[in-house]
């Protein structure tokens, strides 16, 4: 049976499953090493160096499928250029009661209550200990339990926790699933946070000697005022980037079909306009020097290089190989790889922003 052969039939067993039960078979067959690992196309143009990381190709996993920290490794092997785990709580919590994810096959999008369901910190530190040494980049993706009493204090305690093993760090504020939490993207309360985060990145700098990229993860759903007062702060606390952007709660342009109406975070193809528009105005409010990821309905090589022309350096994606599979990896680095070819660029980095003013003109 051909790999291509194999990953049709593969995919269309787990779309016969519960999706939360597809998402866990799918771990496990990472673990065991039976999902077959891709060698991504060879293009010195499709790297991108960032802070004081090569990362081989843009494209990444998001957050939220290795939740655990069970499986980077082999993520990577399937092409991924970066893989992030978590979102991890210092205590590990159940999140919330199931069903809590929904497929939206019509819309090729997927809602999700998890509620930050986690195994915490000892268990992650653990995992990665075990990794130590290993080769590849993977950022850690920190949050705060849901009945915590200081959450600025989980997010400092998830710095403090993985400053060793950490390629980077995103602080998850945007999250709809845990009560409160977007809250954090008021500007007296980010400024806080974000106070005592970086503080707490510069104390572990001093212990470990590698400083730690360090990037704010927000909301589709903010209003462009509040947008505004949130790159002013990660500006002025020298916060190192933006992953833009997280879920949305709207469910504007859904078709009906299936089961929208589900409370929770909505992502996959119907959240790439949205998402896209904010990162066009978090790159003009931010200015060029910034790096911003861009997270969003990327189904394919072209709306991976319209992230790109809108202003992402890097970009993730999560949703899409619910129903695409891993193919999709080679699919949008070959495709990459072709764009550049048709305009004659020698980089990502010469593409950025040539969309930039397009998008931001826009509203969601």
């Amino acid at each position: 049976m051909s790999g291509t052969v194999f990953e049709t039939v593969v995919q269309k067993g787990l779309q016969l499953l519960d999706a939360e039960a597809a998402h866990r078979v799918t771990i496990l067959g990472l673990k065991s090493g039976l999902v077959p690992s891709r060698t991504s196309p060879v293009d010195a143009r499709l790297a991108v160096n960032l802070w004081d990381l090569t990362f081989p190709n843009p494209l990444g996993m998001a957050a939220g499928f290795d939740k655990n920290g069970e499986v980077p490794d082999a993520l990577l092997k399937l092409g991924f250029g970066y893989t992030e785990a978590g979102s991890v709580t210092p205590r590990a919590q159940p999140g919330n009661p199931k069903p809590r994810v929904f497929r939206l096959p019509n819309d090729l999008g997927v809602i999700n209550r998890y509620g930050f369901n986690n195994d915490g910190h000892g268990a992650l530190r653990g995992r990665l200990k075990a990794r130590d040494g290993a080769s590849g980049i993977v950022g850690i993706n920190v949050g705060a339990n849901k009945d915590s009493e200081d959450r600025n204090a989980d997010y400092v305690a998830g710095i403090r926790e993985f400053a060793e093993f950490a390629s980077y760090f995103t602080v998850n504020i945007s999250s709809p699933n845990t009560p409160g939490l977007r809250d954090l993207q008021a500007r007296s309360a980010l400024a806080d946070l974000l106070t005592r985060v970086m503080a707490a990145r510069d104390e572990a700098t001093a212990k470990t000697g590698r400083q730690v990229p360090v990037l704010l993860k927000i909301a589709p759903d903010i209003v462009e005022g509040d947008l505004k007062d949130i790159v002013e702060e990660v500006l002025d606390k020298k916060v190192d980037g933006l992953i833009v952007s997280n879920t949305t709660i709207s469910r504007e342009g859904l078709s009906g079909e299936g089961p929208f109406r589900e409370t929770g975070g909505l992502s996959g193809r119907p959240l790439f306009q949205r998402s896209t528009i904010m990162l066009a105005k978090a790159r003009k409010m931010a200015g060029a020097d910034l790096p911003i990821i861009g997270v969003g309905g990327i189904d394919s090589a072209e709306t991976a290089w319209e992230k790109i022309q809108a202003g992402a350096d890097l970009l993730q994606l999560y949703s899409a190989l619910v129903f695409k599979g891993p193919s999709l990896i080679d699919e949008i680095l070959t495709g990459l790889t072709a764009k550049l070819d048709e305009k004659g660029l020698p980089s990502l980095r010469a593409a950025r922003d040539a969309s930039v003013d397009d998008w931001a003109s826009k509203e969601p």
